[in-house]
């Protein structure tokens, strides 16, 4: 039986729990075959942080794409110290990195939408997949309020791109409500984010956001996109 089938019922079991309720109850429906995926962002920290102290068995992993800031690993490293836990870290393909950079140079992607779309194919959309290969669901620290693209998005919905539940437990937080956690928790944080970096990705492609500035701006700062590296695919 198709997985697909099963999201209406997930969505009328799961859709008004809190979340970590409904971590909780979709680890224990898709035992062994639920992921969380984590870039180290605000969001992924407080979804770590529920992961991790109430013991929810969920596969924590992050993405290493070769161009990270080195407050982003160090998070890595503080995080698995806070919570006792191990973020299994995936990285790209060897030959692949070497193939796309020599065909767009080693910062190829400023040039046109599609090279810096390639580059992230490379470094994070094809790591993704091996990832979440053979799981039921896909956690993500989406929020609504991030992104005009994103404000659609439901807590539960079909990942066609990848074949699989996508689980979205802090899709209606506000940011407010992000940070007063963050902070009543001792949740750890890249510092970047102090500095005006709402949003981290690759350090060649994120920058401080100005005051009155959407949370994406700062990613792919020199193009005129929806602000998405292909790993939330619609």
């Amino acid at each position: 039986m198709s997985l697909k089938v099963h999201l209406d019922y997930l969505i009328e079991k799961v859709e008004n729990l809190s979340p970590i309720e409904g971590l909780a109850s979709l680890a224990d429906q898709f035992s062994g075959k639920i992921v969380f995926s984590s870039s180290l962002g605000q969001e992924d920290q407080v979804i770590t942080q529920l992961i991790t102290t109430n013991m929810i068995p969920i596969h924590i992993f992050s993405l290493d794409t070769g161009r990270l800031f080195p407050e982003t690993l160090d998070l890595i490293a503080r995080t698995e110290s806070k919570y006792n836990t191990k973020i299994k870290v995936l990285y790209p393909e060897r030959e692949s990195v070497e193939n796309l950079v020599d065909d767009i140079g080693i910062n190829g992607f400023y040039d046109s939408v599609e090279n810096r779309k390639a580059c992230c194919y490379v470094r994070k959309v094809e790591p993704l997949k091996r990832a979440l290969q053979g799981n039921s669901i896909w956690v993500t620290g989406l929020r609504a309020e991030q992104s005009a693209n994103r404000c659609d998005m439901k807590k539960l919905e079909w990942d066609e791109a990848n074949q699989i539940i996508k689980f979205n437990p802090l899709l209606d937080w506000t940011y407010e409500e992000m940070i007063s956690y963050i902070n009543n928790n001792h949740v750890p944080y890249n510092p970047l984010h102090d500095k005006g970096f709402i949003s981290i990705g690759c350090a060649p492609c994120t920058r401080a956001i100005l005051p009155g500035e959407d949370a994406r701006a700062g990613r792919w700062w020199w193009e005129d996109s929806k602000k998405e590296c292909g790993l939330h695919a619609r």
